[in-house]
């Protein structure tokens, strides 16, 4: 006779102590201002160029150039942390970016505006994945779903308010406050960091991977600025495909030197674990779907239908409630073993969302679009804790430095790519029709059909835990 295994719910995890609440606290004070600053420029490219008398062109180089350093330092992540120690290397990536943040608010030209962005960049490149890093130690596996649902909500909403701050300062005061509002901010966190975190010391002899920071770094740029250069209104398709091509040259190169390399700087064999490939998958395309969005939404509102950058803004906050809200309510799910079941329920709601947005060019209610944006929402929010524990879960306690990291550079590389297709769509549909909406329509069928491809990889993530043995 033969027992077959049963499913078993996992017990339910400890609550989070006063060290973890703390933690959490002190990374997602960081990491706020770090994604806001992402976006909260797009609403005064024309305020600076008017500022600075320099063209819409040179003034694109604000977002670009923070972006490539963003992308550049990521890869130092794991090395940094496992030298160094992550207390240290979260101090000087807060630094780094309160320090850029001043020196923005203070410009006095756009050359010197574009240096300190990329001052700024650089900072805001580790704070994520020092960050998460430094949450994932202090919680442990069993409460990782309720940790990253408190973690993501930055990460959730400050793509979406970010336009809303940005033009409420301009309006409201000046544009260097954008920049300014980031200082009493990143002090705060400096202060709280040094007082509250512990400092365990790194192991202070980890060798630097040279070799494969030539390649990667270069190769994420290229690729970011091939991208970027291709869904831009004035970049060449030269540009384009020689920052592709380089790019993917370049990871292609890392990824074989990486291989065969004891210690690399990104550490690939991780992807032999189901649940952390799965999950990398998961996220790679969900943040492509949601950075892609994130650019195509507040344009819909605008050109198609000629609302102001605030009436934007607050038009997308249906999006922001509905990931705030199911961050809110699925960590413990996702503590007690239902993390694949609670990634898939959101991905059907990112699909249906989506779905929704397909129609604009009937003209639909702005209460019918509230809807839509809600469900993206609730299928945002319901993607990001699961997949996080699902990818730390499956390493050992050591490897979380650099599993942050990989995990890092996934997101950013699913981001930029989504948001140039979505973009050249968009483009090409625009000027192949007199009728905005219609264009946008096309458009969202792109995001629509990435998140179905999600489907496939949320399937494989790893299911409930299960008792019992099999014996004859």
């Amino acid at each position: 006779m033969s027992q077959t295994a049963t499913p078993a719910a996992a017990p339910a995890a400890a609550p989070l102590d006063r060290t973890a609440r703390t933690v959490i606290a002190v990374v997602v004070l960081g990491m706020i201002t770090t994604v806001l600053d992402a976006t909260i420029v797009s609403v005064a490219t024309d305020r600076l160029a008017a500022e600075f008398s320099v063209s819409l062109t040179t003034v694109q180089w604000v977002m670009t150039g923070y972006l490539l350093a963003f992308t550049a330092t990521i890869p130092l992540a794991g090395w940094a942390m496992d030298r160094y120690g992550a207390r240290r290397v979260w101090l000087l990536a807060v630094g780094v970016f309160t320090l850029g943040s001043l020196l923005c608010g203070a410009a006095w030209s756009a050359p010197s505006l574009i240096g300190f962005r990329v001052l700024q960049g650089a900072g805001a490149g580790l704070v994520s994945p020092v960050g998460i890093a430094m949450v994932a130690r202090a919680v442990g596996p069993q409460r990782m779903g309720r940790a990253m649902a408190v973690v993501g909500i930055p990460m959730m909403l400050g793509p979406i308010l970010g336009p809303v701050i940005g033009g409420v300062l301009i309006d409201s005061v000046d544009w260097r406050w954008i920049f300014l509002v980031n200082i009493p901010v990143g002090l705060a966190c400096l202060a709280w960091s040094v007082r509250a975190l512990a400092d365990p010391r790194g192991a202070g002899r980890e060798r630097l991977d040279v070799l494969g920071l030539a390649l990667l770094s270069p190769g994420l740029v290229a690729l970011a600025y091939g991208v970027t250069a291709l869904a831009g209104p004035t970049g060449s398709s030269a540009e384009a495909v020689a920052g592709i091509a380089g790019g993917v040259v370049l990871l292609v190169a890392f990824v074989a030197h990486a291989l065969r390399t004891d210690r690399p700087l990104v550490e690939l064999r991780h992807f032999a674990t189901r649940g952390f490939a799965t999950a990398t998958a998961v996220q790679f395309l969900a943040v492509g779907v949601l950075t892609g969005a994130g650019f195509l939404l507040p344009l819909y509102h605008l050109l198609a239908r000629g609302e102001t950058e605030l009436q934007t803004g607050l038009l997308l906050v249906p999006q922001g409630v509905g990931a705030a809200l199911a961050m809110a309510l699925t960590g413990r799910l996702v503590d007690r073993g239902r993390g694949r079941a609670v990634v898939l329920t959101g991905v059907g709601l990112l699909v249906a969302g989506f779905l929704g947005y397909t129609a604009v060019g009937t003209d639909p209610g702005q209460v019918f679009l509230g809807i839509a944006l809600f469900a993206i929402g609730l299928g945002a929010g319901c993607i990001f804790a699961p997949t996080s524990a699902a990818a730390y879960a499956a390493l050992d306690h050591a490897a979380i430095p650099r599993a942050t990291t990989t995990m890092s550079i996934a997101q950013r590389t699913g981001g930029v790519v989504a948001t140039a297709v979505f973009a050249t769509v968009l483009q090409h549909q625009l000027s192949a029709t007199a009728v905005p909406a219609d264009a946008f329509g096309a458009a969202f069928w792109w995001p629509l059909a990435v998140a179905v491809l999600a489907v496939v990889p949320a399937v494989l993530l790893p299911g409930r835990r299960h008792t019992g043995t099999e014996g004859a």
